[in-house]
């Protein structure tokens, strides 16, 4: 029996790839490196409008507290220019008006209670006083009473929420709110026009009263840098791997041609 040829000698014999198929395959290692390294790039780009947004969103939340935008100000009222935006409110609670919204905090499932606050300026704005635990009947005789008389409301300025949780519509007529839908709600409880947006309140002096405030989460995943090294990184094994082939495809033609 034969020895077998060695791995060099096998190597050297290998005919040569045609010159179409080779051009092909560069072609489209090219075009993978300029598709990845493009992914990272965009990625970069990403991160720099994220590490903007959040120092916006932290000047905003640490700002010095001022008045809501009032109606005139209303059609431009936006999420990128206005959300978290730390904002004090004066005027009363309209009674009998509280709407349980259902909530997932960190102190547990339970219900977040809306109630509007006629501002002294003349307008009617949301105010999620806080989250009450447990299931709507527990969570409705943890509310108490609506405060009465004038009061000041200090918050975070947060857009309206329409259309419903996760998988569940907003059912009004049965009173089941997944989401601060500000105009459903509005309407659901007659209060006309109000602001299209509602206030997350602060928490009150007495930390274990109900309705919790301050519980708003501000959280906005910054993984960008992970993903573009991940993109840079199989470009350059794709490089790697082109530059690889291309050496072996030249060594394989010079033995031939020798």
């Amino acid at each position: 029996m034969p020895a077998p040829r060695p791995a060099a000698e096998a190597g050297e014999a290998r005919r040569p790839r045609s010159p179409r198929l080779l051009a092909l395959l560069g072609a489209l290692a090219v075009l993978g490196v300029i598709v990845l390294v493009a992914l990272g790039n965009w990625q970069v780009a990403r991160r720099a409008w994220k590490l903007d947004l959040i120092a916006r969103v932290d000047a905003r939340v640490h700002a010095a507290p001022v008045p809501p935008p009032g109606p005139a100000e209303w059609p431009q009222v936006s999420a990128a220019r206005d959300e978290y935006r730390h904002v004090r409110a004066t005027g009363h609670y309209l009674p009998d008006s509280n709407t349980l919204v259902q909530a997932s905090t960190a102190l547990g499932a339970g219900y977040w209670v809306l109630t509007p606050l006629q501002t002294e300026r003349r307008f009617t704005v949301l105010v999620n006083r806080g989250f009450v635990p447990g299931d709507r009947e527990e969570a409705t005789g943890r509310v108490g009473g609506t405060p009465a008389g004038a009061l000041t409301v200090t918050g975070l300025l947060r857009p309206s929420e329409p259309g419903g949780g996760f998988l569940r519509s907003n059912a009004p007529a049965e009173g089941r709110w997944y989401s601060r839908d500000v105009a459903a709600i509005a309407t659901a409880r007659g209060l006309g026009e109000v602001a299209p947006y509602f206030i997350d309140a602060e928490a009150g002096p007495d930390p274990r009263a109900f309705p919790i405030g301050g519980l708003t989460v501000i959280s906005f995943p910054n993984n960008h840098l992970v993903y573009a090294l991940t993109w840079y990184a199989l470009a350059l094994m794709l490089a790697g791997t082109t530059f690889y082939a291309v050496r072996e495809e030249w060594r394989a033609r010079r033995s031939r041609g020798s």
